[in-house]
């Protein structure tokens, strides 16, 4: 049975949420494989409104098992209210449905106060865009061999010596950045106070996926942001702390990388970005802001405003390289309605010169300019299509170019944030 990769091809909002809960109907487990809750899905199924940001986007769905992996970094706390307020809106969560893998390193409240204190003391073009959560210094922890982890939680004596470790490192930095030390012992308590909540949902993670595969169950990988803001392969340091792009799948819950059947990118009709960084095909002018408007473009976690500009294929023909993806799932088709005229960057100029790729120097980046190509809009509604027959002939034309600028086929074509409003082309579950 086919074991599928859902990521994000662009700098993450691309709609990931409801293609995944999409997928999932079909799935039987479906495994979240990096990143933290600065990150968020929104699924609308049947006119309710569910928002994720650290549960898998299968916890909606019946009869499924969810994980979440040792790629991600976990908020003990944050996790607790989101189960508490899923369940509120009907849905059964239980150790049955979710289960947390043994060793995932744990946001705490210190890797927050960390996190926003560094941001606030960044001097300008030096802030990183960072939503404050702690997923940075959790990250960094894991990496120096000073996590608290999930399995931490099970003893008194190792939690403590976790703990100290990771104050060695942390009290010295807090005093250099003029914030009082960590009180030791509150912390401790929280920890063991929380534990008792978390513990029944720890299990060996990449065991039960494994007994799962063998059994010829049918995994879903689900991402967070977009493989723009990999750690590695983003417009660095303008990123997430992890690795987004595809193979993050397989270590991030311990699975070997043969299991992985098909990578499935999920890319807007047009291009947004969060936060700081590069951003070639911006657009600070009427046509932005339509776009922003028309696609509601706000974080689903942070509620900020995002930046919107044309559909850029030099940049996703680049990620779907970086993830090997073998289809894409195009979304909000729907937004581009209505505009006389429609861009697409092709290509960069860089210093007189046409690049096919954006460069990895930061300087380098900054000095792109994009190079346009234009296609004519539509005026027809492409609202809730299900079928190629609904759309109109240069949707189609828009769609096909798009394909032939990155590289890649469409796999799935979203036109409304309802989950049935989606045009199947290649199914990425197909034996």
């Amino acid at each position: 049975m086919a074991n599928v990769v859902v990521v994000g091809a662009q700098w993450g909002d691309e709609g990931k949420g409801k293609i995944v809960d999409w997928l999932s109907e079909r799935a039987d487990v479906i495994a979240r494989f990096q990143g933290g809750h600065n990150a968020g899905h929104t699924l609308v199924i049947d006119g309710a409104v569910y928002k994720l940001h650290a549960l898998p986007s299968g916890v909606v769905r019946g009869g499924k098992l969810s994980v979440i992996g040792n790629g991600v970094v976990l908020d003990p706390w944050h996790l607790m209210k989101e189960i508490a307020t899923i369940r509120a809106q009907g849905v059964d969560i239980t150790p049955d449905t979710l289960m947390i893998a043994e060793n995932t390193p744990l946001i705490l409240p210190i890797h927050g106060e960390l996190d926003r204190a560094r941001e606030e003391a960044a001097s300008k073009g030096t802030k990183i865009g960072t939503t404050g959560r702690g997923i940075g210094p959790a990250y960094e922890d894991k990496v120096g061999r000073r996590s608290v982890r999930v399995a931490d939680l099970a003893d008194a004596a190792t939690l403590e010596a976790r703990v100290d470790r990771a104050l060695q490192h942390h009290d010295p930095l807090r005093k250099g950045l003029g914030i009082d030390p960590v009180d030791r012992d509150s912390l401790i308590a929280q920890l063991k106070e929380i534990a008792a909540e978390i513990l029944p949902f720890s299990a060996p993670v990449w065991k039960v996926l494994n007994e799962k595969r063998k059994a010829g169950k049918r995994i879903l990988f689900e991402g967070a942001q977009g493989a723009l803001l990999d750690i590695d392969f983003g417009t660095y340091p303008f990123v997430t702390s992890s690795n987004v792009i595809a193979g993050q799948a397989a270590t991030g819950v311990g699975i070997g990388p043969g299991s992985i059947d098909f990578v499935l990118g999920i890319v807007k009709a047009y291009t947004t970005r969060v936060g700081e960084g590069p951003f070639p095909s911006e657009l600070h002018d009427g046509d932005g802001q339509r776009l922003g408007e028309r696609g509601h473009e706000f974080g689903t976690t942070t509620g900020r405003k995002r930046r919107c500009g044309w559909f850029d294929a030099c940049l996703v023909r680049q990620t779907c390289a970086t993830s090997g993806v073998n289809g894409i799932s195009l979304t909000k088709l729907d937004v581009l309605d209505g505009f006389e005229t429609l861009k697409i960057c092709t290509g960069y100029e860089l210093d007189g010169e046409r690049v096919d790729y954006l460069p990895t120097a930061a300087d380098a980046q900054a000095r792109c300019t994009p190079i346009y190509e234009e296609m004519p809009g539509w005026s027809e509604s492409t609202e809730g299509a299900r079928s190629w027959a609904d759309l109109p002939a240069n949707a189609i034309k828009y769609v096909r170019r798009v394909e032939e600028l990155i590289d890649c086929p469409v796999a799935l074509l979203s036109t409304s944030p309802e989950r049935d409003d989606t045009i199947l082309v290649t199914d990425p579950f197909a034996d």
